[in-house]
C-alpha cells in the first residue's frame, strides 16, 4: 500500500497524487505540442539558449503552479542539468522538455517528465511523449506502467542478443567522460547485437522498462536524465548500478539499466 501525505487540509495517497501528477505533465506536454513541427534556426550558442528556454519556460508555466499546488512544502530543482544528492525531505525534480534539442529539430524523440524525490529516493514518476499521446507511469512498490498496462523487463539472457543503448555526454563534457563513453561504446559494439546511440536518456530508460531493450548505460548524467527511468526500470524488474555493478545513487559517476538476464554482462563489458 501507498504512503500517504497531508497536504495543507486534505490527506492525499501517492496514488492519487501520482494520478494529479500525470495530468499536469499530460497539460504541459499539450503546450509543447502546439509549439511543435518546424525546425527552430540558430545562428549561435546565445540563441540556441533562448530557444531552449522559451520551450521549458512554456512547459513550466503549467508544471510548477500545478505540482507546488500538490505538495506545497517541496522542494523544487531549478536545473534539469544538475547532479548529486538532494537534501532531505521533498523535492520535484522535473525535466519540462526532456530531449529539448529534438523538438528544436522537428524530431520526434522529447517528452515531459516530473518525478517526486523523497529523501533521496524517487516515490513516483510520469513521462508522458505528446506526439504519440503516451504517458508512463511508476509509483514505488506499485509496478511501472504504460497508460494503465503493466510494464516488464526483457527476459534476454545473452548481451550477444541484446538490443542496447547509451546516450552521449552532454555538450562541454569533460574530455575523460567523452573519451570513455566512446570507449564504452567500442566494447558494447563487439559484445551486444545492436548499439543504439542518441538523447535523450529518458526514452532509452522508457524502452527498457517495456522489454524493447535489454540495457543502457550512461556516464555522468543528471537527476533529472536519470531519476525517472531509474523508478520505470526499477519497478519493472530491472537492475539499476552503476557501469562497475555497484549500487547507484545519484552521485554516481556512471549509471547502468538492465533486465537481470543480462546486468552481469552488461557491466563485465563496461568494466573492461
Amino acid at each position: 500500500m501507498s504512503a500517504t501525505l497531508r497536504t495543507t487540509d486534505v490527506t492525499v495517497s501517492d496514488a492519487d497524487l501520482l494520478t494529479q501528477t500525470a495530468n499536469a505533465v499530460r497539460e504541459a506536454g499539450s503546450a509543447l505540442r502546439e509549439r511543435f513541427g518546424e525546425v527552430v534556426p540558430y545562428r549561435n550558442r546565445e540563441e540556441l539558449m533562448r530557444a531552449l528556454a522559451a520551450n521549458d519556460d512554456t512547459a513550466l508555466g503549467i508544471l510548477r503552479p500545478r505540482l507546488t499546488s500538490l505538495r506545497p512544502d517541496a522542494g523544487w530543482v531549478e536545473d534539469e542539468l544538475d547532479g548529486g544528492a538532494l537534501p532531505s525531505g521533498e523535492w520535484w525534480v522535473v525535466d519540462p522538455a526532456e530531449g529539448n534539442v529534438n523538438h528544436l529539430h522537428a524530431l520526434p524523440e522529447w517528452a515531459v517528465t516530473a518525478t517526486l524525490v523523497r529523501d533521496n529516493q524517487p516515490v513516483l514518476t510520469v513521462v508522458h511523449l505528446p506526439l504519440t499521446g503516451e504517458t508512463y507511469t511508476a509509483l514505488t512498490g506499485a509496478g511501472a506502467h504504460l497508460d494503465g498496462r503493466r510494464l516488464h523487463v526483457s527476459q534476454t539472457a545473452d548481451l550477444g542478443l541484446s538490443v542496447v543503448a547509451t546516450s552521449q555526454a552532454r555538450p562541454d563534457e569533460d574530455e575523460n567522460v567523452v573519451r570513455r563513453v566512446g570507449s564504452s561504446i567500442t566494447a558494447m559494439l563487439f559484445d551486444a547485437l545492436v548499439v543504439r546511440v542518441a538523447v535523450p536518456a529518458t526514452l532509452h530508460l522508457l524502452n527498457v522498462a517495456a522489454g524493447r531493450l535489454d540495457a543502457f548505460w550512461q556516464f555522468a548524467g543528471a537527476r533529472a536524465d536519470l531519476l525517472p527511468g531509474a523508478l520505470l526500470v526499477t519497478e519493472a524488474g530491472g537492475r539499476i548500478s552503476d557501469a562497475q555493478g555497484r549500487p547507484w545513487t545519484p552521485q554516481s559517476g556512471s549509471f547502468l539499466a538492465a533486465a537481470p538476464g543480462v546486468h552481469a554482462q552488461a557491466v563485465a563489458t563496461l568494466s573492461r
